[in-house]
């Protein structure tokens, strides 16, 4: 019995040993272990040509493991780090450009590669400023739109000549704006409920730090309510002659705080 039982387990020992050793054998149905690294990038471009976005990432990913050192290698960094922002999987996106980044900060193209990173932020953002609507924006965390503008701000700083330069400060003109914007509906949403105090804290921030953006219209009208719900008249008649010199034909004099058309369809 004991030799029965010897050789049942020496049997179950010999096929976990089989099993386990089958990942250390070459794959037989890859029909790419025998591609060169044109080859790969030649086929993944193509997949990303057609759309297949999920293709070319593996593609590229096999490149880069196959052939870690040539420039195909580099360039299959750059295509992933776009097929994942094609997809809309902005953390992927933004990941592979940060990668990029760290791995060739000298490389001729790394100027595209901030650029792609802010793009990927922007258009978070903007996938969800083109469903709000009449939507809360207190609740919106305004996460994406800083990082995308810091992202195109470096781009600007350290290559001020790149291609992707001018477009960046035209994102980033428009960033400061929506972040403005946010800081003014937050001022909206404490006033609405009472909170005058936080309600003029906000405004105020919104003046201080983005000066000349179209929301500190708003952002003027909510001190001037702030200061008129408080009680405080002598600074609420200074915010007014200082609105009323700066915006003389404004909306919220004749149409008051709220109003029908979201904010983002007015400027």
């Amino acid at each position: 019995m004991r030799s029965v039982a010897a050789v049942a387990v020496f049997f179950a020992l010999l096929l976990s040993f089989l099993l386990g050793g089958c990942g250390l054998l070459p794959d037989q149905e890859d029909e790419t272990s025998s591609w060169t690294a044109q080859k790969l990038y030649a086929e993944a471009k193509e997949a990303m040509n057609d759309g297949a976005y999920d293709k070319a990432i593996k593609l590229y990913e096999k490149l880069e493991a196959r052939y870690p050192y040539g420039r195909y290698a580099q360039q299959a960094q750059l295509e992933v780090a776009y097929a994942y922002f094609k997809q809309q999987e902005i953390a992927s996106a933004v990941s592979a450009c940060d990668r990029f980044i760290r791995l060739h900060p000298n490389h001729p193209n790394v100027d595209y590669a901030y650029y792609l990173k802010g793009l990927a932020n922007f258009g978070e953002d903007l996938g969800l400023l083109g469903q709000l609507s009449m939507q809360d924006l207190s609740e919106r965390d305004p996460k994406a739109s800083k990082e995308s503008f810091d992202t195109f701000k470096e781009l600007v700083t350290k290559f001020p000549a790149s291609k992707y330069a001018a477009d960046s400060t035209a994102r980033m003109n428009y960033l400061v704006n929506n972040l403005a914007a946010h800081q003014v509906h937050v001022a909206a949403y404490y006033f609405r409920r009472g909170a005058y105090v936080a309600a003029l804290n906000r405004a105020q921030s919104s003046l201080k730090t983005f000066p000349g953006a179209p929301a500190n219209e708003e952002a003027l009208f909510l001190i001037i309510r702030s200061y008129d719900a408080l009680g405080i008249n002598d600074l609420r008649d200074d915010s007014e002659r200082v609105m009323r010199k700066n915006f003389p034909n404004s909306e919220f004099f004749a149409h008051g705080l709220y109003r029908t058309e979201p904010w983002w369809k007015l400027w």
